[in-house]
């Protein structure tokens, strides 16, 4: 995992001295569809997976957030930054929500995720957020089920049918092998969840369509994986009571799930709630369930863990561990088939660097993007 190669940087700048003997910065500039030619899920649940190691290998740390509400309810932004010490880099991921873009037939979320060399400040590429979001968000669902769901799970609920729903389905469905019956419930709109499942197929096929041509038994076996039960419904209490995982995936500010709902052996990824007063389970879970974060601070102030941990649910040394802990088996996931899980996955940038970082890579390699200068 490195950025531009060290002789590569060295070759441009050199290209782009000045008379006087001032440097310019060069750096690359990838737009959406450069990064969705060159990133697919299982790279990206990989990379995710690596950043939450690093963080807790103490190798990547993550800066405060920056929040600001141009107009509450209808337009805001946050920073999230971090840096990926293993990798020499540094960075950001801008998101920027303004509610009133669709009807000016704009995106109602932009994204740009910035990189720079941790050695020097020099900045090594600027790109598209919105792609490298969705992949990444939909990793780190389906790498909270891998790791602490059961590994017999046949039927998953999606609670939420957004943009977000074919990512979480496709990386669940390569992290976990049994899923024979997937489940949408939208809490607006029944014909919207419909919808949704009417086209799903249509949207995995897509997110596995690279591997046609690279790995051919990989894609066979995706095939297969998509090959199952799509079913919308309108009861949610019935839905969460038959689910062994449930990922929730809403801008929600009210619970959806109930406590007296959820089967014992349920795992339950959450990964709405990435703001204050966002809320997408009951509270109540909280208290005897095994509950998981990707970063303990962004999880009891921004995240699902917010509400118990204000109300004096759960405390702060309840959190059983951070995922990355998880991986690396330093803490104890799942113990028994019975056992409640949760995982609080607010989003870090440490995931968003990881994933740049390998893009510029990619890019460089294949002279793919603008490579300009500062």
């Amino acid at each position: 995992m490195i950025d531009l190669k060290r002789t590569q940087y060295n070759n441009v700048l050199n290209k782009y001295k000045l008379k006087g003997g001032i440097d310019l910065f060069p750096f690359r500039i990838l737009n959406q569809e450069q990064i969705q030619e060159l990133l697919d899920m299982r790279t990206t649940i990989g990379l995710v997976e690596k950043a939450y190691k690093l963080k807790a290998e103490e190798d990547a740390s993550l800066f405060p957030m920056v929040f600001h509400e141009f107009e509450p309810g209808k337009a805001d932004m946050d920073i999230k930054s971090g840096e990926l010490t293993g990798a020499n880099i540094f960075g950001l991921k801008l998101v920027s929500w303004f509610g009133e873009n669709p009807s000016k037939n704009l995106p109602a979320v932009v994204g740009t995720v910035l990189v720079l060399d941790s050695r020097t400040g020099a900045p090594l590429g600027i790109m598209s957020g919105e792609y490298i979001t969705m992949m990444r968000t939909g990793a780190a669902g389906s790498i909270g089920a891998k790791y602490l769901a059961r590994k017999d799970s046949e039927h998953l609920l999606l609670v939420g049918s957004g943009h977000l729903g074919p990512y979480q389905i496709i990386a669940t469905l390569m992290n976990m092998e049994n899923i024979k019956k997937v489940t949408v419930y939208n809490a607006l709109s029944f014909e919207h969840a419909n919808d949704f499942c009417t086209s799903i197929k249509d949207k995995l096929l897509s997110l596995i369509a690279p591997y046609k041509s690279t790995d051919q038994e990989f894609y066979n076996q995706m095939l297969n994986r998509i090959d199952i039960i799509f079913e919308a419904t309108q009861d949610i209490q019935q839905a969460t009571e038959q689910a062994d995982i449930i990922i929730t995936a809403t801008p929600s500010r009210a619970p959806m799930i109930k406590k007296e709902w959820v089967k014992p052996g349920t795992h339950i990824s959450c990964v709405g709630a990435d703001m204050e007063g966002k809320q997408e389970i009951d509270e109540n879970l909280f208290v005897d369930t095994k509950v998981f974060v990707d970063d303990v601070d962004q999880a009891i102030n921004v995240g699902e863990t917010e509400i118990p941990y204000k109300k004096g649910l759960i405390a702060e040394n309840q959190i059983k561990a951070e995922i990355g802990s998880v991986i690396l088996n330093k803490e104890n996931g799942r113990t028994s088939n019975e056992d409640i899980t949760i995982f609080d996955s607010t989003g870090i940038s440490l995931q968003d660097l990881i994933t740049a970082n390998y893009l510029l890579e990619k890019a460089a390699e294949k002279e793919v993007g603008l490579l300009t200068t500062l």
